[in-house]
C-alpha cells in the first residue's frame, strides 16, 4: 500500500473480526473525488461500497446530492440520508417494479430514476406506473463491453424512441458502465475507455438530432473515473474510492486514494511450525477472488494456505512475532462485498474507535 495504516490506540476494546472505517481518510478521499471530478455537481457516487447513511449525509454536506445504488434498500437509505437524485442502477423485474414506484411515492422530494435495457421490462414498468398514476424516469442502460446488463448501443435508439412515447415513462438519458476496463496502464485504459464511450457519444448525438431529450449521461466506475471526469456533460459514478481497497490500489497506481476501511483480526492459534491462524474467515472478508484476499502491511511475506468460514491460515517464518491474541490490521482486496459481510462498522477518529454504525443498506429490504 502507498500509505501506512493508522495505529488504533484502543484495539483491546474491539472484538474481532471487525471492520474499521477511518473517518479522516473518508473525508480526504471525498475531497480528492471532488477535485478530480472538477466539482461536486459532476459526481454521482455509487453507495454500494459503503452502504452507510452517514457517508451519504457527509457527501450531501459537500454538495454531492446525486448518487447511484444497486438495490432498492440502498436507494431508500440514500434518500433518508439526504440525497436528492437517486439512480437505481439495476434492471427492475417482478415485485421490484412496485417497490420502486412505492419508494417514489414515499419520498416525493427525491428524484428517483431506474435503468432499462429490454422493451418488455419497459412496457411492464410503464403499465405499473400508469396504474398508480405515477411517472418513472428511466435511463437506457448501454452494454459497452461489460456483457452483464445493457443493450448494444447500435440497438438502443429504438428502445429510447419507444420509451419517449409511453405515458408512464420519462426519458432520463443514458447509462454506460465500463467496469471491465481495469488495465493497469493509464494510457491503455484511456484508449480503451475512449473507444467504448465513442458509441455512447454517437448514440446521444443521434437521439438529440431526432428531437429526443437526453438529460444526462452517467458513465464509468472507479477505474475509468479520471478519464470520464475530463469529458463535458458526463456524470461520474465511482464508488470504491471513498473507502479504497488493496485490489484497486495494486492495479490502478494512477489513482491516489487512501485505504479508509480496515479489517481487524487476531491470531487465535499457531497450528504447528510456520503457521498462524486468524479469525478472518469467508464471513468477514470477501472471498470471491483468489488470494491474497487481504493485505497485511505488517506481515507482507505471509502466504494464505487455507481459508474457511471462520479461519484464515497464513504461512510465515515470523510466527514467533505473533503470539496468540495479537491484533493484525488488513486491507481487503475487494471492499464492497467485505462491507456487506458486516452488520456494523467501528468508526475511528484520531486513532480511536468512537462509535459503532449499523451498515443499514446491507439489508435486502428496509421499508419498501
Amino acid at each position: 500500500m502507498k500509505y501506512p495504516l493508522p495505529v488504533l490506540e484502543n484495539d483491546d476494546e474491539v472484538p474481532s473480526p471487525a471492520l474499521l472505517i477511518h473517518w479522516e481518510r473518508v473525508e480526504e478521499n471525498l475531497r480528492r473525488m471532488i477535485a478530480m471530478a472538477g466539482g461536486s455537481e459532476r459526481l454521482r457516487p455509487h453507495v454500494k461500497t459503503h452502504k452507510l447513511p452517514q457517508i451519504v449525509a457527509w457527501q450531501v454536506s459537500q454538495g454531492i446530492t446525486k448518487c447511484k445504488c444497486a438495490t432498492i434498500a440502498e436507494a431508500e437509505m440514500a434518500a433518508e440520508a439526504g440525497a436528492r437524485d437517486v439512480l437505481l442502477a439495476a434492471p427492475l423485474a417482478g415485485p421490484n417494479i412496485a417497490r420502486f414506484l412505492s419508494l417514489q411515492a414515499g419520498f416525493p422530494e427525491v428524484a428517483f430514476s431506474a435503468l432499462v435495457d429490454d422493451v418488455d421490462a419497459l412496457e411492464a414498468l410503464n403499465a405499473a406506473a400508469v396504474a398508480v398514476g405515477r411517472t418513472a424516469e428511466v435511463l437506457v442502460d448501454l452494454d459497452i463491453g461489460q456483457r452483464r446488463t445493457g443493450v448494444a448501443p447500435e440497438k438502443a435508439a429504438e428502445l429510447y424512441r419507444r420509451m419517449a412515447t409511453l405515458p408512464g415513462i420519462r426519458p432520463g438519458g443514458l447509462h454506460a458502465y465500463d467496469g471491465h476496463l481495469t488495465l493497469r496502464d493509464l494510457a491503455e485504459r484511456t484508449a480503451a475507455c475512449d473507444a467504448a464511450f465513442l458509441q455512447v457519444e454517437t448514440l446521444r448525438e443521434e437521439l438529440l438530432a431526432a428531437g429526443l431529450p437526453v438529460p444526462r449521461v452517467v458513465a464509468g466506475g472507479t477505474p475509468t473515473f479520471p478519464i470520464h471526469a475530463r469529458r463535458q456533460g458526463v456524470e461520474c459514478s465511482p464508488g470504491t474510492c471513498v473507502l479504497w481497497d488493496a485490489g484497486y490500489d495494486t492495479h490502478l497506481p494512477d489513482l491516489d486514494f487512501l485505504p479508509a476501511a480496515v479489517v481487524l483480526t487476531r491470531v487465535i492459534s499457531r497450528p504447528g511450525s510456520g503457521r498462524i491462524c486468524l479469525d478472518l474467515g469467508h464471513k468477514a472478508v470477501a472471498s470471491e477472488m483468489p488470494h491474497p484476499r487481504v493485505i497485511f502491511p505488517t506481515l507482507p511475506d505471509a502466504c494464505a494456505v487455507m481459508h474457511s468460514e471462520e479461519h484464515l491460515v497464513l504461512e510465515t517464518e515470523r510466527t514467533a512475532d505473533f503470539p496468540v491474541g495479537t491484533a493484525l490490521y488488513g486491507i481487503p482486496w475487494h471492499i464492497c462485498p467485505t462491507v456487506a459481510l458486516h452488520s456494523a462498522i467501528f468508526l475511528v477518529k484520531n486513532g480511536r474507535t468512537v462509535d459503532e454504525w449499523q451498515v443499514k443498506a446491507r439489508a435486502r429490504r428496509l421499508t419498501y
